[in-house]
């Protein structure tokens, strides 16, 4: 597909134990129906041709030569399909038969790959009828074709590379030493499991659990088939559990006994982003042959759900990590009061939802150390663009958690200091917005020397990635709370807050969710409401944080950073305005760099960090041009 994705199914088709010309008509049906879908990765599960369960039949040369006659109709029928099948198969090799994978593409077979681990335990014993793969690849002759036979191989798209797949079958995924490492190593993006796992009471979720651990620990796409309807039930039942993950995650998976079936599109071109970021992944293709196939690489949009904030989980999991990041802020905030020997935390609160998190935090923070509340001070700082809302919500705020509440009006300062400079109070300028922010971090900082403390800082990372700070004013700290903490993910942890505290609490945090984001460093409108808006500046933060995640922590391309929005805001944005606010991301971006070269302390909670110390390091003169190259030519 477009941009690195492989659009993959796993299949569980009706089988009849022993009759491999039944199974192949029902496998081709199953070919027709994915070609007709685009799917460019079938993977049907394990000795499919003849099925599983045939037991010492496998001993018969009737079925082995038929199983042979079944693959040549499907290796035929895949010419014109456009996509890379496995099927499963017994082949005969000299004296011994081995268990395999057989993978072929636009009529040609590519190659054989034998099981490693032949299960001889409890309800298994297919030791008594096949044998282990062997070290090394050598050439057979199967089904017309002389193909490459072995557990060291990798088959990869010709006009995309890393469309690259290897196989294990079954049991070599439960096995302490999987082949999927090696396969891992040597380059495959993609592993492919046939599989034929019998099952019982706990069993599926253990075999979720370990197809997402393989996934994560090889940085790969896994794609799982399982036995299905069909299969003897003398003594086992097989579900048709299958399923596609991809570095650690279940894209999709099949229900049991619903006559299995998974399609997810796995990226691809995000694998080897990840693998080249982390440098532990040793790549090593030694003792590997590499399979080229080729075929036309199928169009049209992904069916996988593109998230839209990929930095706030859905469901139950949104209240789990809600919890967690707000251990991980108070519990660092406390380390550091610990260390500094701070009788006091000096935070400034605006009545906007980045001060009430800080503050939230902090609270957490002193009650972890059984420090009085008392000793936070909760600076309210009114100035030329304070409206009595958020005043208001501030000073309720303050009341709700039990802090000490000090106002400071910072308006005859900064006129004094305009005075001093020589700039007209009429001149609403970035001199004129600056020199409030920068007095209210003059004032917090003051405050916190003379009280025995440390300032808590309250901006958060999207407001670090746009630069949408004041250099040397709200952009500066003594420890930085917020600072690994998007907007979207902002408003989540203090709706969480809020819920779990209840009462007058909730209700003042519910106020201010509600309030539209701004600096209000100008002055109110006509009404008093808020005149300076900043998602109409620097545009929403929601399309700011997918941009953030999609170049920061998945390394895209502009061109690929739209298509996928256009997916994931279908029906809220039109393509114009993704692309004008995506080029004002990337021009804010690089121009902002120095602001984060000075970033003050703080602690990572998610996987986004743009410290200098941690996880982003970047010359503050480097050059957008690239970037903004496609994204305006888009």
């Amino acid at each position: 597909m477009k941009y690195g994705f492989v659009r993959a199914r796993a299949l569980s088709p009706k089988c009849l134990p022993g009759d491999p010309a039944y199974n192949a008509e029902r496998m081709k049906e199953g070919m027709a129906e994915a070609a007709k879908e685009g799917v460019e990765l079938l993977v049907f599960p394990e000795l499919s041709v003849t099925g599983y369960t045939c037991g010492d039949l496998f001993g018969q040369k009737l079925l082995i030569n038929a199983a042979e006659e079944a693959l040549k109709e499907l290796i035929s029928a895949s010419e014109g399909k456009h996509m890379l099948v496995f099927a499963g198969v017994p082949v005969a090799a000299g004296a011994d038969l081995f268990n395999c994978a057989a993978a072929f593409a636009e009529g040609k077979l590519l190659a054989l790959i034998p099981k490693s681990h032949i299960p001889n335990y409890r309800e298994f014993y297919e030791l008594r009828n096949f044998t282990p793969a062997k070290e090394g690849v050598s050439v057979i002759d199967y089904a017309g074709f002389s193909v490459p036979f072995g557990r060291e191989i990798v088959l990869y798209h010709q006009e995309m590379p890393a469309f690259s797949v290897a196989a294990e079958i079954c049991e070599d995924l439960w096995a302490a030493h999987s082949p999927a490492e090696g396969h891992a190593a040597a380059g495959a993006n993609i592993i492919v499991n046939l599989s034929a796992s019998n099952e019982a009471v706990g069993k599926l979720e253990y075999r979720r659990l370990l197809v997402k651990a393989q996934s994560g620990k090889c940085l790969a796409g896994y794609v799982y088939a399982d036995a299905g309807e069909g299969e003897s039930v003398s003594d086992l039942i097989f579900a048709g559990h299958d399923m596609i993950a991809e570095n650690g995650s279940i894209l999709c998976e099949s229900a049991p006994f619903l006559g299995g079936s998974a399609t997810g599109e796995i990226d691809v071109e995000l694998l080897e982003h990840e693998r080249r970021a982390m440098n532990t992944f040793e790549a090593s293709s030694e003792g590997y042959m590499k399979v080229a196939f080729s075929f036309p690489l199928a169009e049209g949009k992904l069916t996988r759900k593109v998230d839209p904030t990929p930095f706030v989980p859905e469901g139950k999991e949104l209240d789990r990590r809600c919890g967690l990041i707000l251990s991980m802020q108070s519990s660092a905030l406390a380390r550091r009061l610990e260390h500094t020997h701070s009788k006091t935390a000096v935070i400034g609160i605006s009545g906007g939802l980045d001060s009430a998190l800080a503050l939230l935090v902090t609270v957490r923070a002193f009650d972890l150390l059984g420090k009085p509340r008392e000793d936070i001070i909760a600076v309210t700082m009114p100035g030329f663009g304070t409206t009595n809302k958020t005043r208001m919500s501030g000073l309720s705020l303050m009341q709700a958690t039990g802090v000490t509440i000090r106002t400071v009006h910072i308006g005859p300062a900064v006129n004094r200091h305009f005075k001093d400079i020589e700039h007209d109070p009429e001149d609403r300028n970035v001199t004129y917005e600056n020199a409030q922010a920068r007095m209210r971090t003059l004032i917090l900082m003051d405050i916190a020397n003379d009280t025995g403390g440390i300032v808590v800082g309250t901006g958060d990372l999207s407001e670090l990635a746009l630069g949408w700070c004041t250099y040397n004013g709200d952009h500066m700290s003594m420890y930085a709370v917020n600072c690994s903490v998007p907007k979207t993910l902002v408003k989540s942890l203090v709706d969480y807050e809020g819920r779990r505290a209840g009462g007058r609490l909730e209700a003042v945090l519910r106020g201010i969710l509600n309030t539209e984001i701004s600096p209000e460093l100008l002055p109110p409108d006509e009404e008093g409401g808020i005149a300076q808006k900043t998602e109409d500046i620097v545009g929403p933060y929601e399309l700011h944080d997918f941009y953030l995640y999609c170049f920061v922590r998945r390394g895209f391309s502009p061109t690929k950073t739209l298509w996928l929005a256009e997916q994931a805001f279908e029906g809220k944005y039109e393509r114009e305005t993704l692309k004008k606010w995506l080029v004002n991301f990337y021009k804010r971006f690089f121009a902002q760099q120095f602001k984060r070269n000075c970033v003050p302390d703080g602690v990572k909670v998610g996987s986004v960090s743009l410290s200098p110390r941690g996880d982003w390091r970047m010359p503050s003169d480097a050059s957008a041009a690239l970037w903004l190259k496609e994204a305006e030519e888009l």
